[in-house]
């Protein structure tokens, strides 16, 4: 069984997902009833097209509370510029980016299409599987380690 070191291993790919064009307190209402912090906004091809999370949703609260709520479609509140990775982006280099920015999960693409996500407890799990499989924990870590070295070598 091979360890769980790319993004393709070990994301999720049965996932809730949200259209541009719904209700934005139907898309609230999906968060809350999967409970969920946030899910990928994709249009009819699958096409990545942002996320919308919890924090988009303190938008649609502070916008409906002193701005009259000028739309209720998704597309006005989902945030396009969301962080996103490829299947083929290694373990360490996912935890860098949730270690360094707030987002709780990174939607994973081949192209521009959505076929998974990994979220912060994806990580930990794979990383715990990684850390168990060997008795002794510093040659996980080790192992772990070569997977960062062996990401920078230069190519060619």
């Amino acid at each position: 069984m091979p360890l769980p070191t790319l993004a393709r291993e070990f994301m999720t790919t049965k996932l809730v997902t949200l259209s541009p064009e719904m209700d934005v307190f139907a898309a609230i209402d999906l968060l809350v009833k999967n409970r969920i912090s946030g899910a990928p906004v994709i249009d009819e091809q699958h096409q990545f097209l942002g996320i919308f999370s919890e924090k988009c949703c303190m938008e649609v609260l502070v916008d409906a509370a002193y701005e009259q709520l000028p739309s209720t479609k998704l597309f006005a509140f989902m945030n396009p510029d969301a962080e996103t990775i490829t299947e083929e982006t290694d373990l360490p280099s996912i935890a860098q980016i949730f270690r360094t920015t707030r987002y709780r999960r990174l939607p994973v693409l081949r192209e521009k299409t959505l076929v998974g996500q990994v979220s912060r407890r994806d990580v930990l799990i794979a990383a715990h599987k990684l850390i168990h499989i060997s008795p002794d924990r510093g040659t996980a870590l080790l192992y772990i380690s070569s997977l960062v070295e062996i990401s920078d070598a230069p190519i060619g």
